[in-house]
């Protein structure tokens, strides 16, 4: 991943909307529309949230990803949840590790919040999204969000905490 370098943009920022909208439309390419998940902009505001971008050396945005506080009173979702979204790589980007670099600065990001676990959603359509969470530690977890009654909605979780171990 040599020359690329990750940085807090926030979600207004011009190379921020650029990425979001051709995720966007890698997600109509996939599944006939693009994510309907409301999204306010504001939510990716550090302490609650985080929106960054990967750049190579020339300055080209190359990845993007992001996390915004969760809360419990919906099913599949706890307190001190931290929700990953617009998780994406540009395709002629894709093969160098952007995207794990990206997850495991979202998740440290998080952790830094005081955030005690990362949820996701994802689909069916997106193998190579399930197997790069599934290799960091993802497993499957409770539904939820808008996709939680379709079948192709696939939610993850992974503790970012450690668990307290019991004193004998």
């Amino acid at each position: 991943m040599g020359g690329v370098e990750i940085r807090v943009t926030g979600y207004a920022h011009p190379d921020a909307q650029l990425l979001i909208a051709e995720v966007q439309q890698e997600y109509v390419r996939r599944y006939g529309d693009g994510d309907a998940t409301p999204v306010d902009a504001a939510e990716f505001e550090p302490p609650q949230g985080l929106f960054a971008v990967a750049y190579d050396e020339s300055g080209l945005p190359l990845a993007t990803g992001a996390w915004r506080a969760r809360e419990g009173g919906e099913p599949g979702l706890a307190d001190g949840d931290a929700e990953l979204k617009r998780m994406y790589t540009r395709p002629e980007a894709r093969g160098r590790g952007l995207a794990r670099a990206m997850l495991r600065f979202l998740e440290q990001s998080a952790r830094e919040a005081g955030r005690r676990r990362m949820v996701l959603e994802t689909g069916t359509k997106q193998p190579e999204a399930i197997a790069l969470y599934r290799s960091e530690g993802y497993a499957d977890t409770v539904k939820f969000g808008i996709y939680r009654c379709e079948p192709e909605s696939v939610c993850l979780a992974k503790p970012l905490v450690e668990a307290a171990v019991p004193v004998s």
